[in-house]
């Protein structure tokens, strides 16, 4: 009995993570006035170094770009955080960063978009990537994104979610043809300085938020780092909407 009771705790640790009570313990962000920063669980660190390789010219432009994009995002955090999102009223944004080659993005991102799904009304998604775990991770991330350019992020992004195959040219050039996506024009959008740029400002508001790995992730003003249940999430925007998230971040 003993063993068959130690067994069944197991299961719910790790199985039903959304009936176990997290207190919320919340700091303030000093250097980013009006959000705060709750310390949560699980992420995969980072350690693909984006200027191996790189000589002294090429090293001196990437720093040129990483400040240049430090620079727009900070002008209006907010924005860059939840653009492209059509607020309705009532309703809280997340911003959610993941890397496809990050098992805890995997299963995080599927229950974001079962609460989106559910909750639509109350909640919206503005998906960030960030890819920090090596080539692989950089090249479904700006397909995934010209992706987005045809309409067909959504689909592409769980595919890609659910894939057990490695990324790859051939990987890509099939799974294109099965979403029905322009290839030509699908490659030149990998290859544009929009996904560019679109890359450089995600990375640009991780640096910001001080994510050092993935799923990491924003709501309203609220910033947490490491995987959470749904249960926190869901406390994590009703307090949002009660304060008044749009008013204390300066969000228009």
């Amino acid at each position: 009995m003993a063993i068959g009771a130690v067994g069944m705790g197991f299961v719910a640790v790790r199985f039903v993570p959304t009936l176990i009570p997290q207190k919320l313990e919340m700091e303030a962000m000093s250097d980013l006035q009006g959000f705060r920063k709750l310390n949560a669980g699980k992420s995969s660190a980072g350690s693909f170094d984006f200027f191996v390789g790189l000589d002294a010219e090429e090293d001196r432009l990437q720093k040129d770009a990483k400040l240049k994009a430090d620079t727009r995002v900070l002008k209006n955090i907010c924005g860059a955080l939840y653009e492209g999102l059509d607020l309705k009223s009532g309703q809280v944004p997340m911003a959610s960063f993941s890397d496809y080659y990050c098992p805890y993005c995997r299963v995080q991102t599927k229950r974001l978009a079962k609460l989106v799904e559910t909750k639509g009304d109350e909640i919206a998604v503005a998906w960030h990537e960030l890819p920090l775990l090596g080539e692989n991770s950089d090249l479904a991330a700006k397909a995934a994104l010209a992706a987005k350019r045809q309409g067909t992020y959504a689909a592409f992004h769980r595919r890609l979610m659910k894939s057990a195959f490695s990324v790859s040219p051939e990987y890509l050039s099939q799974l294109v043809k099965d979403l029905n996506i322009n290839e030509s024009q699908f490659l030149a959008d990998m290859a544009s300085d929009e996904v560019r740029i679109e890359l450089e400002n995600s990375a640009a508001l991780s640096r910001a938020f001080a994510f050092v790995g993935t799923p990491a992730l924003v709501i309203g003003r609220t910033v947490i780092q490491g995987q959470i249940s749904d249960r926190v999430i869901e406390r994590i925007v009703e307090l949002e909407r009660e304060e008044g998230w749009a008013e204390q971040c300066g969000y228009a």
